[in-house]
């Protein structure tokens, strides 16, 4: 996903996180400066659905105008799983021997 929240805002005439903040506000959502420079700058890793219920009344918009779906992640995301599970197997195609510590490997089966 990717928040496009800088985007829709400047569609609005909002050119700076103050100006969002207070809007915000107005709408009985508090956001701390902090928090406020962190949305305003970075994508989330989460949010409240009610907040974005707030973000989305003070800019006229639905959320899937301020959270962008991606589809080029996920596959990517899902090929970078592959390649870690693949790592597991030496290149000859045999399972990697566990450890049993300090470089010694379990003994032959």
């Amino acid at each position: 996903m990717r928040w496009n929240l800088r985007l829709k805002a400047a569609e609005r005439g909002i050119w700076k996180s103050t100006e969002m903040r207070r809007l915000l506000a107005e709408h009985g959502l508090e956001i701390s400066a902090g928090k406020m420079s962190a949305l305003w700058t970075t994508t989330p890793t989460s949010i409240r659905l009610d907040d974005l219920d707030v973000f989305c009344a003070v800019l006229d918009c639905t959320p899937a105008e301020l959270l962008l779906h991606e589809p080029q992640q996920v596959k990517s995301r899902r090929d970078e799983l592959k390649r870690a599970a693949n790592a597991d197997v030496a290149p000859t195609g045999s399972p990697v021997v566990p450890r049993l510590g300090r470089n010694r490997s379990l003994p032959p089966a």
